[in-house]
């Protein structure tokens, strides 16, 4: 089967209306059963344009500019850009593979809140002039590597609901946004706007009207200075949920209205990434190694032992890990469970089974504890909503290879975006067409709640 990434040259299914994505990741894994068992990727990129739809519905005219960092994959750079999307950037590499696609450096911002002065240097030399700042030596940095440099300053939000503290915190504080514009004024470097962040943990929707109110403030200091503020960044955080959507945007839409209206020239901006990659991806992985362990040794701590000693309990190796797909695993919760391809038995028995990455580091556990049916070295995993954190640069650790990407899109979506007047030659040339009548595999793919 065609149509997986190698780097630049990539190639997008168009799936018939008899064709699924599930028959995708069927034909994949039997293809992959007889040729080297790779972990691999099935993205629909019609989702990116469906979310695209969703966003204009809900937030509009609310700019987004996608974080390049979430999913850096051609087909979703190319898609979004398409889509007339700007880029949110944190690094040089990034800011060249949107400058590829031809992305004006007007769509493009530099977002890193500790900047190389090379990065900033490259930035400068590319036209790319909006810039996030959030304290006096990165001011001073910036002013002198980038003469045109329109800064945003980033102020800090407050999230009291939050379950964790944050290790590190970045964005300043009102009182100290003055002193920041004191430096601004006296080294020339021009303050056009403000940026905040809250957190898509974060449960308190009053958090954004603490934020926007103290963004509000700031634009209001920044007069006193005589700078002419344009931009208000109200981050990311959306989890690509629509209810969620309209709860933000419920919550900010009379405050904007209010602070930010249309005749303040103030445009409006959001950083949604995991919103339009996430759910887009499945990825499939491989068992490479099968260990019967004690029962006490799976269990979280604290967890009270309720099963018949006589049950077996299993832990599985995969040929991918948190030095790979699962990376985000090392700072923040798995938000997918494991399905099972291989059918089986609506009664068969559940085992209690835990999930690790094949490099054999204490790190490197997917699913501390798991529910599944007792399954072979040779079968596989499914995990949705891959999609974000996961497809960037990636490690070397233990000659890891990245897996292929199957990019795919349904002929609705294609249309969708035909009807929009979107789809570009450049990005048409990317197509071929899928039948729905896909050769299967012996195996018929099916999901369960483990």
């Amino acid at each position: 089967m065609k149509g997986f990434l190698e780097d630049a040259n990539y190639s997008i299914g168009l799936l018939d209306e008899g064709a699924t994505l599930a028959d995708v990741i069927d034909n994949c894994i039997y293809e992959h059963t007889h040729t080297g068992k790779k972990a691999f990727y099935v993205g629909d990129l019609g989702k990116l344009v469906r979310n695209n739809i969703q966003w204009q519905n809900v937030m509009a005219p609310i700019k987004p500019f996608y974080p390049v960092r979430c999913n850096s994959t051609p087909g979703v750079l190319e898609i979004l850009g398409t889509l007339g999307i700007g880029f949110a950037c944190s690094s040089k590499s990034e800011m060249a593979l949107v400058q590829d696609l031809g992305i004006s450096p007007e769509n493009i911002i530099y977002t890193n809140p500790c900047k190389q002065a090379s990065q900033i240097k490259y930035a400068a030399k590319a036209g790319i002039n909006i810039m996030t700042c959030d304290n006096d030596t990165e001011l001073k940095k910036i002013s002198r590597n980038h003469p045109n440099a329109k800064l945003l300053l980033h102020i800090a939000t407050e999230d009291i609901t939050a379950d964790e503290k944050m290790n590190m915190k970045f964005g300043t504080t009102l009182k100290n946004c003055r002193h920041l514009m004191e430096c601004a004024k006296e080294l020339g470097v021009q303050v056009v706007g403000v940026k905040f962040h809250v957190s898509g943990s974060c449960k308190d929707l009053q958090t954004y009207i603490h934020a926007i109110s103290d963004a509000r403030c700031v634009f209001d200091m920044a007069e006193e200075f005589g700078f002419k503020m344009n931009m208000l960044d109200i981050g990311g955080g959306f989890t690509g949920s629509e209810l969620q959507l309209e709860e933000v945007n419920h919550v900010i839409r009379p405050l904007l209205d209010v602070y930010f209206p249309k005749e303040s020239g103030v445009n409006v901006i959001a950083e949604p990434g995991c919103y339009y990659v996430s759910s887009a991806f499945t990825l499939a992985v491989n068992i490479i190694a099968k260990k019967t362990v004690e029962y006490d040794k799976l269990l979280p701590s604290g967890v009270e032992q309720t099963r018949n000693d006589d049950e077996p309990v299993f832990t599985y190796y995969i040929n991918d890990g948190v030095y790979g797909s699962f990376a985000s695993k090392l700072s923040e919760k798995l938000n997918t469970i494991p399905e099972v391809h291989k059918k089986y038995k609506e009664d068969e028995p559940l085992f209690a089974s835990s999930l690790w990455g094949p490099s054999c580091d204490e790190l490197d556990q997917i699913v501390e504890n798991c529910l599944l049916p007792e399954l072979s070295v040779g079968d596989w995993l499914i995990f949705d909503n891959m999609g974000s954190g996961t497809l960037g640069e990636q490690s070397t650790f233990n000659d890891y290879q990245r897996p292929l990407i199957y990019y795919m899109m349904s002929f609705s979506d294609w249309d969708e975006m035909q009807d929009a007047g979107i789809a570009s030659d450049t990005l048409m040339k990317n197509f071929f067409f899928v039948p729905s009548c896909i050769q299967l595999g012996p195996e018929d793919r099916f999901s369960t709640a483990a």
